[in-house]
């Protein structure tokens, strides 16, 4: 016997398909008996895609680490992974967030980022480079940065855009072996190298 729809058991996946929600967020994510994935959100469509390990989890740690001190210098503070809210229906989680001020609550308003950070991957590449970038520039958030970091090739970089007539023009890049310097929106000065874990 074939199950019906109404027989069918609820399944957040199918039956919130195109529909999704912060308040559907908060009930049914993380799915259970799924591996851990980053959950995002783009006009209801629920986005996912799998965490990362090494490099880019050393990466996005280590750079949280190399701009903290400036950061909180200017008076904003650095994130890992937040819910950025652009809508109840769109939302993403940076790898990295630069917010005006702290936050407690489980969704952040995109007009509380100073900069939001990605760290391209093969599972998010056009998600992260022109996908993202757009909702960010839409919204708003004055900086971009794109990080790439390959420890098998020993290589990393950093490019960091700001909103200009609506969109993100290049305000720095380096990679390894080079110097990411910056004044805006805070000052920083390292060797992307410093990404990696070698």
């Amino acid at each position: 016997m074939v199950a019906t729809a109404a027989q069918r058991p609820f399944d957040p996946l199918v039956d919130l398909a195109g529909i999704w929600t912060t308040t559907f967020a908060e009930r049914y994510l993380p799915i259970e008996g799924a591996p851990p994935v980053k959950y995002e959100c783009v006009d209801g469509k629920l986005v996912t895609s799998p965490y990362e390990a090494s490099p880019n989890g050393y990466g996005m740690l280590r750079l949280a680490m190399l701009i903290d001190a400036p950061v909180r210098a200017s008076g904003c503070r650095v994130y890992p992974s937040v819910n950025l809210m652009f809508g109840a229906q769109r939302w993403i989680q940076p790898d990295i967030t630069v917010l005006n001020r702290a936050q407690t609550g489980v969704w952040v308003p995109s007009g509380d980022a100073l900069l939001v950070g990605e760290f391209v991957s093969p599972s998010s590449r056009n998600r992260d480079r022109i996908d993202k970038p757009a909702m960010c520039a839409e919204a708003g958030i004055p900086y971009y940065l794109v990080a790439q970091a390959d420890l098998r090739q020993e290589f990393a970089s950093l490019r960091l855009f700001r909103l200009t007539d609506g969109e993100y023009v290049t305000v720095a890049e380096a990679a390894a072996g080079g110097l990411f310097e910056v004044t805006e929106p805070f000052e920083v000065s390292f060797d992307p190298v410093e990404l990696l874990d070698l």
